[in-house]
């Protein structure tokens, strides 16, 4: 599994941040490192300090690096470069919390460091879209047309909050376990359907409490993938 460091100018900061994401990751999070605040535990960031985290969070599958401003993003670059493979290091464009967010949930589901770190490049798509202010050329996030011979339910979203994030992460994290193909559709939004492996396709469909949704699957364990997925449903993610 890959790991994440968080480069922050202020460590109360990354402290929350990072607590948020690894409330999202379930039970077997991926390694999370923090370099944040100056050597004399002032505002600032240590190309030195982050360098360590990188080797401590590195077990061999490479680091995604989120930043959150100014030279934050001039210290990884240099930390980097002091690594023995800068090439196994990736630093995300992603705003600092939504992009540790969508990090954590990603790495948690098994993804290499160039699909969690294609995926995090999107983290501020999803707010954009709630906005009305997704660019008509941004990358989409809509999934494949699925094969013949899926299998589905449709169902309707009973928790309070709609698949807001935690039980976003928690759909896309059980889809992420099965050999399948997986995309929700939001029946009343309109919109295309989206790879429930995608937290931030997830989030981006911004599905209420009321909505009808539908789920479909194909594959070897689409079956099992559709029965887990109906239940925390129909079970309101636990939150009803």
């Amino acid at each position: 599994m890959i790991g994440i460091v968080a480069v922050s100018h202020s460590r109360p900061l990354a402290v929350a941040a990072v607590d948020l994401a690894l409330q999202m990751g379930g039970d077997a999070p991926p390694t999370v490192r923090i370099a944040a605040g100056g050597p004399d535990g002032d505002l600032g960031t240590d190309a030195t300090a982050i360098a360590e985290a990188l080797a401590e969070a590195d077990s061999g599958d490479g680091v995604l690096v989120l930043m959150d401003l100014g030279s934050a993003l001039l210290s990884a670059e240099m930390a980097r470069e002091f690594t023995a493979d800068p090439d196994r290091v990736v630093l995300s464009p992603a705003p600092f919390v939504e992009g540790l967010v969508s990090a954590v949930v990603t790495a948690a589901g098994g993804a290499t460091l160039a699909d969690t770190a294609a995926e995090v490049a999107r983290a501020a798509d999803a707010k954009r879209a709630q906005l009305g202010a997704t660019e008509p050329d941004a990358p989409t996030a809509v999934a494949a047309e699925p094969a013949s011979g899926q299998l589905s339910f449709e169902t309707t979203v009973i928790n309070p909050s709609g698949l807001h994030a935690r039980p976003a992460a928690t759909f896309v994290k059980a889809a992420s376990r099965y050999d399948a193909d997986v995309q929700i559709t939001d029946l009343d939004g309109g919109a295309q359907p989206v790879s429930a492996r995608s937290l931030l396709a997830l989030m981006s469909l911004g599905v209420r409490q009321g909505a009808r949704v539908r789920v479909t699957a194909t594959g070897p364990q689409a079956r099992d993938a559709l029965a887990e997925l109906r239940s925390l449903i129909d079970d309101g993610f636990g939150e009803v």
